[in-house]
């Protein structure tokens, strides 16, 4: 199975210019755990639910903090050819949740750890 079969509906994005606060309600009414933080049409960061709890934990306003402070600037992308297994080994490897799929330099979905975690249990009951 690839990425590309985990990919549903429309990429959430945020311009690289919203806050803290905006992205986590966003999140919260998308009920998702990241954003593609976009500017000028390319994927220029990822914002997620840890990014949250980094900043208010530090003690700012999530108000007043820009997403540029606490998102991950140009993440590794993927392609939408990936099998998942190649993906989960990835994850694990280096600790992400999400993954930005892109094709042809386009960002075109995220899929996240959970996403990877169900199409395994597919694959792996189809096998039994």
């Amino acid at each position: 199975m690839e990425l590309r079969e985990l990919l549903s509906g429309e990429v959430i994005t945020i311009g690289h210019d919203g806050t803290v606060a905006e992205a986590a309600v966003q999140m919260q009414i998308e009920g998702v755990g990241s954003l593609a933080v976009i500017a000028d049409d390319d994927i220029y960061g990822i914002f997620t639910e840890r990014d949250v709890v980094r900043c208010v934990a530090a003690g700012y306003d999530s108000v007043d903090s820009p997403i540029g402070e606490w998102m991950t600037p140009y993440p590794d992308s993927f392609s939408p050819d990936m099998d998942v297994n190649e993906a989960a080994d990835w994850m694990l490897a280096v600790g992400y949740r999400h993954l930005p799929v892109v094709e042809n330099g386009r960002l075109i979905g995220m899929t996240s750890i959970k996403d990877v975690l169900w199409a395994l249990a597919e694959v792996a009951a189809k096998v039994r």
